[in-house]
């Protein structure tokens, strides 16, 4: 079954391919809104209504629900815009960012024989900005394999198009990723999605502990390289994306982990706040809990 699945993953992503972005973004847009509109029967609309509550308290209920509306339509997008990512030529990918902004935070530190750790969330469309990277500079991107051999053999194979360097999630990851940052290369890691427990520790996320991976201010203070937020914007109506990047919080690259890890998610808290709709609120950010604590979800 699960084989069979990833087939019809595999041909819907050729399908939407075919299309111009406008109308694959168009297609995303109605999959959120069905998705909205199903309300208490979908797990989506409930994982986002309540991380929304609890994220965005100052906001009022009217203004919770809108932008709940539009974070279920950009997820769709998310998910539309894969076939353009993964399966478009990669010269035509390229010229849909129209605008790029304080790249001089990475080129300074490469020039000066630094590593950069780029903080990549899970916000606009995360695989523009790789293809981006991957054609400018040496790149090794942190990725947890998918179970599903065929699915992992195309995400290797479409995010290496222009030479990028996929770590797994492994003792063999973290080394191929520390071995470049020690060359002054360039190393990207998704930093919001939960470790494991022993991988992990709580820090605060929209004032909320959440279980925070180790691993990138781990390296930050081992390394002191220039640590950097990195996003691609989506735009409406198929006007392409802005790609932004911003400085972490310098206390990333503290050597006291608790100090560091807080710092890390200020900084990806920064970036959602500045586009909050793109942000994969549908995940459960905050599903393990300290002892004690009451379930999330």
């Amino acid at each position: 079954m699960k084989a069979l699945k990833t087939t019809l993953a595999i041909v819907l992503l050729g399908l939407l391919s075919l299309l111009p972005l406008r109308w694959a973004q168009a297609i995303g847009r109605f999959i959120g809104q069905r998705i909205y509109r199903r309300k208490e029967k979908s797990k989506l609309y409930q994982i986002t209504q309540r991380n929304l509550q609890r994220c965005f308290p100052e906001l009022s209920q009217a203004e919770q629900e809108q932008l709940l509306e539009e974070s279920l339509e950009q997820t769709g997008c998310a998910l539309a815009e894969m076939g353009m990512s993964w399966l478009w030529p990669v010269k035509r990918s390229l010229k849909t960012i129209v605008k790029v902004e304080n790249e001089a935070l990475i080129t300074q530190a490469l020039a000066e024989g630094r590593g950069v750790i780029l903080i990549a969330p899970h916000l606009g469309n995360w695989e523009i900005l790789n293809l981006y990277l991957s054609g400018r500079y040496p790149f090794t991107a942190m990725y947890k394999p998918p179970k599903q051999k065929r699915l992992d053999d195309l995400i290797k194979k479409m995010r290496a198009r222009l030479g990028t360097r996929m770590a797994p999630a492994s003792v063999q990851g973290v080394r191929m990723v520390m071995k470049a940052l020690k060359k002054g290369e360039m190393v990207g890691i998704l930093p919001d999605q939960e470790p494991e427990l022993e991988g992990g520790i709580f820090a605060p996320f929209f004032n909320i502990p959440a279980l925070t991976m180790k691993l990138l201010p781990q390296l930050a203070a081992q390394t002191q390289a220039q640590v950097v937020c990195g996003y691609a914007k989506r735009l409406d109506s198929g006007k392409g994306f802005e790609i932004y990047f911003v400085a972490a919080d310098p206390e990333t690259n503290a050597k006291d982990l608790a100090q560091a890890t807080a710092a890390m998610n200020r900084s990806v808290e920064q970036c959602v706040r500045a586009l909050p709709a793109q942000y994969q609120w549908e995940y459960k950010r905050f599903n393990t809990r300290p002892e004690g604590e009451t379930h999330f979800y």
